[in-house]
């Protein structure tokens, strides 16, 4: 029982922090691109499709920061008050944006969505968490199912306020408020009190040393990045600039856009059942297919009309789901030695980082043409496909590295 509460503790931290970061996405696109005047999308007179990349990179570039500090605190500190700490500051963070919102202030919904992704990149607290407590085959599935989390939460943020938003453009923000709530009393209840750690280091030296980019020294793990960082790129391209294409492509509203999201979400959620399953083959080449899948389908939304993008969304999620079971796997079977959660921060890092550099070159491309951003997502999944192939016939070629596994 204790360990089924951890499990879950750590599995719903890991789902509200990216469902923090994506709920916004039905609501934001709406409010700043239907033509509407409001207080958000009038701020010091500014484009408001620059705004709404501004609103749509804020929040990630606190989880950014979040997931590379939080980690090495609670080795100072302890998981349990780190995570308690955190669960409830982001539920205010919530409460604020949702204030925010009321008063149409933009400034104020801009620190809000930072504080708040900042305190909810504990997801890396939660991986350490499990480490901790879990061992063998339950460890490895337990931080399987989190990893599985973090990629739903980008498409359940956008399902759960679309759905909610005819109770009030606050609703999915005080969800999400009574929901951190629930889990940091989850968290109270399955972690026991700590004692106080005897280290003297200060956290931020311990964050200088042990943050999970220290993985770049290694070569492998560089290439690892930059194919993943490409890969990572072309998918929050997508879903960062989906619904705006929706709206103006379409006319939905948010009600729409989360049928549409339901519609992906089923599919994905569908294929990672039999994603997860053992096939044949080299995985590289495999994910490479499912990349050039993923890219084609991207660039298919950008060129095509309502009817043709709208089943181009909901395909997304059959490649996608296939690319993201293998590429994980494949990285903790070959870099196992270098500790499992320090390679799954990485690969989490990454894809904070590519949410924040596609909604700045977004939030310039879409004055121009929203399908331009579209476009790029789809070339720099292409070129990862690309890289990927050229890296596994690098890999046949060479020796094993020494903190690579057999």
């Amino acid at each position: 029982m204790k360990n089924s509460l951890l499990i879950s503790s750590a599995c719903l931290l890991a789902l509200l922090s990216t469902v923090g970061a994506a709920l916004p996405y039905p609501i934001l696109a709406p409010l700043f691109a239907d033509g509407t005047a409001n207080g958000l999308n009038t701020f010091l007179g500014l484009p408001p499709k620059l705004l709404l990349g501004l609103a749509l990179t804020i929040n990630p570039l606190g989880l950014l920061i979040g997931s590379a500090l939080l980690g090495p605190m609670s080795d100072r500190y302890g998981r349990r008050p780190v995570l308690l700490v955190t669960a409830v500051g982001a539920a205010i963070g919530h409460a604020i944006t949702a204030l925010a919102l009321v008063i149409e202030s933009f400034p104020l919904f801009i620190v809000a969505r930072f504080i708040t992704g900042l305190l909810e990149g504990n997801g890396s607290v939660a991986r350490a968490m499990l480490a901790d407590k879990l061992e063998g085959d339950l460890r490895r599935k337990a931080l399987s199912w989190l990893n599985g989390a973090f990629y739903m939460g980008w498409l359940v943020g956008p399902l759960m306020a679309g759905f909610t938003l005819g109770y009030g453009v606050t609703t999915p923000f005080w969800i999400a408020v009574a929901l951190l709530l629930g889990t940091a009393v989850l968290v109270a209840k399955a972690l026991p009190r700590e004692a106080p750690s005897a280290a003297t280091t200060s956290w931020w030296q311990v964050a200088r040393h042990r943050h999970a980019l220290n993985l770049l020294r290694e070569p492998e793990l560089r290439t690892l990045f930059i194919i993943t960082l490409a890969y990572s790129c072309c998918v929050t391209g997508f879903y960062e600039f989906y619904p705006l294409w929706l709206v103006e492509v379409p006319g939905y509203g948010p009600r729409g856009i989360a049928w549409a999201t339901a519609a992906m979400c089923g599919v994905m959620t569908a294929t990672t059942i039999v994603a997860g399953r053992k096939f044949a083959g080299e995985p590289l080449l495999r994910a490479r297919g499912f990349a050039y899948a993923t890219a084609t389908l991207i660039g298919v939304l950008a060129v095509s009309n309502a009817n043709v993008g709208l089943a181009a969304i909901v395909l997304f999620g059959i490649p996608h789901a296939f690319h993201s079971s293998i590429v994980p796997h494949w990285c903790a079977e070959r870099f196992g030695a270098h500790g499992q959660g320090a390679v799954m921060g990485l690969i989490s890092t990454t894809f904070c980082l590519a949410n924040i550099v596609m909604a700045l070159i977004g939030a310039v491309l879409t004055l121009i043409d929203t399908r331009l951003i579209l476009l790029l997502s789809a070339a720099l999944g292409a070129w990862s496909a690309w890289r990927l192939q050229r890296w596994h016939y690098s890999l046949q070629h060479a020796a094993p590295t020494a903190g690579a596994l057999s």
